[in-house]
């Protein structure tokens, strides 16, 4: 499995997060790893099990992140696909040094157009352009 396809599965378990508290997390990761046919490894499981918890341990930092740059909007308001999608691009572009910026970017507005609605990568390609922009 590559990148891009664990970054999908990534994705879909940070989407979950929406509709489960906090303390069901563990559980629905664990049957979202088991019962994927999608996830053909051990090694992938681990993988995507490992990302989406170091994406959830920084959930608040981007999520203030996400909301001081943008205008009208906060994370209870934002569609749950476009969440999701900004917190995982939004934890490659200031947290994993092994992705470049710009793949983090394009990574996610291709997973915000595929799950998202009609105008989903632009919002998110407009967010994460403003956020990159400040570490510059």
């Amino acid at each position: 499995m590559g990148r891009h396809e664990q970054r999908e599965q990534i994705f879909k378990l940070l989407f979950r997060e929406a509709f489960y508290p906090a303390e069901e997390m563990p559980r629905q990761m664990r049957l979202f790893l088991e019962d994927n046919e999608e996830i053909s490894s051990r090694q992938d499981a681990d993988a995507i099990e490992a990302r989406c918890q170091a994406v959830r341990e920084r959930i608040h930092e981007i999520d203030r992140l996400i909301e001081e740059n943008t205008v009208g909007w906060d994370t209870a308001r934002m569609g749950k696909v476009e969440l999701a999608v900004l917190r995982l691009g939004i934890y490659e572009m200031r947290y994993d040094e092994d992705i470049p910026a710009g793949v983090a970017i394009d990574e996610a507005v291709e997973i915000a157009k595929k799950y998202g609605q009609d105008n989903s990568g632009g919002f998110v390609n407009a967010i994460l352009a403003k956020i990159v922009k400040l570490g510059d």
